[in-house]
C-alpha cells in the first residue's frame, strides 16, 4: 500500500510477510538472525504520498527523517525487528528534544525576534541586578557597622578603660538573634509556627536529641569561649594601636581560614591562595616595621593577629564539628552563645573589677550611650554578615570588611596623630590585595581562560568583518563606475 516493491519480482504483500516476519515470543539476538531484513533495508523507502497517512502509527515511522534524508542503519534494524523492546518513537522524541548545537549564552535562536531576545535578557538580568543592588546595600551596611563599631570602641576607651567588660556587654546582646529571626519568620513565612515548634525544629541542628546539656558543653561552650576571646583581643588591640592598623591586620583572618581549612578540612589546594597568605604575612611584618619595633605597637599587632587567628579557628571548627547551618539554626546558635556568656562569663568582669584590673568609678560616669551604640553596631554587623547571603553574594559581603580600612584611615587622619609613611601604605595595600585574592572562586582560572577565548574569538570576528568590508569597498566602487565606462 505505497511501500515500493523489492527488486527480484517478489510481490509486495508476500515480501513483507515473509521477509519481515519474526516470532512474537523470541527476539533475535544476533545480526545473522535478521540478515534477510538487513539486506532489504537499503530498498525500504516510504513513499512521499503516504507519509501523512502513516503518522498515526508508532510502529511505522518516517524513515526519511534524519540527516541527508536517511536514518542510521542501527535505528532501521531496531525499528523493523523490535530488537530488545526498542521503541522508535521514544528515540525520535529524545533526538528531537536534544539540540545538536545549542545557542551560546547571549545567542538567540535563528528566526527569533530581537524584541523577544531583549525581553529574555531583561528577565534574566532582572534578578541579578536586584541581587547586585542588595549587595551594594549590604556592603555599605557591613562597612559602616564594622568601621563605626571600631571607632566607637576607641572613643569609649577614653573614659571607660575596660575592654573585657565591653566584650561581655556586647556579647550579651547576642541573645536577641533568635527573637529577631522569629519576628522575621512570622512576618515572611506562609506556614507560621509557634516559638516552641520553631525552636524544636532549629534544635535538630545539634542532633536527633536536640539541645541537651551534653551538647551545650561540648558543641556550644567552646565556641562561646572563642567568640569572647576574639572580641576581647580585638578590643584590647584598639587600646594599643590605631584603628586603621587594627582593621587591616584583622583582614588576615581570611588567610588563616584558608590555611587551617587546607590542613584540617583537607580543602582544595589553590596556588593563588597560598600567594595571598604569603602577602598577608608579609603585610604583618611590614606593619610591625612601620612604627618601629616599639613595645606598644608590637603588643597591639600581636593582639590583632591573635584575634584573627581565633576567629579563623572558630570558623574552621564550626565547619568541622557542626557543618553548615540554616538561618534559623544560625540564629539559635548565636543566641545560645549569648546565654553562655551570661551564665558563665559574667563572673570574670566582676573579678576584674574587684581586683582593679578593669576598674571604673563612679558608676554614673559610665558612657552607657557609647556602650549601647557599640553593641548595636556589632549586633548589626553580625546580623548582616550571617543573614546577608539570603539577598546577595557572599563575596560582596566580604568586600565590606576590607572597605572599612580606608574609612578608618580617613577618620584616623583627622582625629589622631597617625603618620602614613611609605611602609605603612605598602603594608595596607599588600594585605588588601591578599584579601581580594582570597575572594576569588575556585574555578577562577577556568573562567579566565573562557573569557580570554571569547575575547580572541570576538577579535577574530571583528578582523574578519573589517577585511570583508575592505574587500567589498572596491567592488562597489567598480560596480558604480561600470556604467560610466559603458557610456
Amino acid at each position: 500500500m505505497g511501500i515500493r516493491e523489492f527488486p527480484g519480482g517478489t510481490p509486495r504483500g508476500k515480501g513483507i510477510a515473509i521477509g519481515m516476519r519474526r516470532s512474537p515470543d523470541v527476539s533475535p539476538r544476533r545480526l545473522s538472525d535478521i540478515s534477510p531484513q538487513l539486506r532489504q533495508l537499503k530498498y525500504l523507502v516510504v513513499d512521499e504520498a503516504i507519509k501523512e497517512d502513516l503518522k498515526w502509527s508508532r510502529s511505522v515511522e518516517d524513515l526519511t527523517s534524519g540527516p541527508a534524508g536517511l536514518t542510521s542503519i542501527e535505528e532501521r534494524i531496531l525499528r523493523i525487528t523490535g530488537y530488545y523492546g526498542y521503541q522508535p518513537w521514544a528515540a525520535s522524541y529524545k533526538r528531537e528534544e536534544r539540540p545538536r548545537d545549542g545557542p551560546g549564552p547571549t545567542e538567540a535562536p535563528a528566526g527569533a525576534e530581537p524584541g523577544r531576545a531583549g525581553r529574555r535578557a531583561c528577565q534574566c538580568s532582572g534578578p541579578r541586578l536586584r541581587k547586585l543592588s542588595w549587595g551594594l546595600a549590604v556592603v555599605v551596611c557591613v562597612c559602616a557597622s564594622w568601621a563605626g563599631s571600631t571607632q566607637l570602641a576607641k572613643l569609649t576607651f577614653r573614659t571607660f578603660d575596660a575592654p573585657f567588660t565591653l566584650t561581655w556587654f556586647a556579647t550579651t546582646w547576642n541573645c536577641l538573634f533568635f527573637p529577631l529571626y522569629y519576628a522575621g519568620h512570622v512576618c515572611k513565612a506562609e506556614d507560621r509556627q509557634s516559638v516552641k515548634q520553631r525552636y524544636r525544629e532549629c534544635c535538630r541542628f545539634f542532633g536527633d536529641n536536640g539541645l541537651t546539656l551534653k551538647v551545650f558543653f561540648t558543641k556550644a561552650a567552646p565556641f562561646g569561649v572563642l567568640w569572647t576571646l576574639t572580641n576581647y583581643l580585638y578590643l584590647h588591640a584598639i587600646k594599643k594601636i590605631n584603628t586603621t592598623d587594627v582593621s587591616v591586620l584583622f583582614c588576615c583572618n581570611k588567610a588563616f581560614v584558608f590555611l587551617l581549612s587546607w590542613i584540617v578540612l583537607r580543602d582544595r589546594f589553590m596556588g593563588v591562595r597560598i600567594v595571598a597568605a604569603i602577602l598577608a604575612i608579609a603585610g604583618i611584618v611590614m606593619m610591625t616595621y612601620a612604627d618601629g619595633f616599639h613595645s606598644h605597637s608590637v603588643i597591639g599587632i600581636a593582639l590583632v593577629v591573635g584575634s584573627a587567628s581565633t576567629s579563623a579557628l572558630y570558623k574552621v571548627l564550626f565547619k568541622l564539628l557542626l557543618g553548615s547551618a540554616k538561618f534559623g539554626e544560625a540564629a539559635l546558635f548565636l543566641s545560645i552563645l549569648g546565654v553562655f556568656n551570661i551564665l558563665f562569663v559574667t563572673c570574670i568582669p566582676v573579678i576584674l573589677y574587684f581586683t582593679k584590673v578593669e576598674y571604673w568609678s563612679p558608676f554614673d560616669d559610665i558612657p552607657w550611650g557609647n556602650l549601647c551604640g557599640f553593641s548595636v553596631l556589632l549586633l548589626t554587623f553580625n546580623i548582616v554578615l550571617n543573614f546577608g547571603i539570603a539577598v546577595t553574594y557572599p563575596t560582596l559581603m566580604s568586600l565590606g570588611i576590607v572597605l572599612s580600612v580606608p574609612v578608618n584611615a580617613v577618620v584616623d587622619h583627622y582625629t589622631s596623630k597617625i603618620t602614613f609613611n611609605g611602609v605603612r601604605v605598602i603594608a595596607i595595600i599588600i594585605i588588601g590585595l591578599g584579601f581580594l585574592l582570597l575572594l576569588l572562586p575556585e574555578e577562577w582560572d577556568v573562567w579566565l581562560v573562557k573569557l580570554l577565548t571569547r575575547l580572541k574569538m570576538r577579535k577574530k570576528e571583528e578582523m574578519a568583518e573589517g577585511g570583508a568590508d575592505l574587500g567589498s569597498g572596491p567592488r562597489n566602487k567598480s560596480r558604480r563606475a561600470r556604467p560610466s565606462f559603458a557610456r
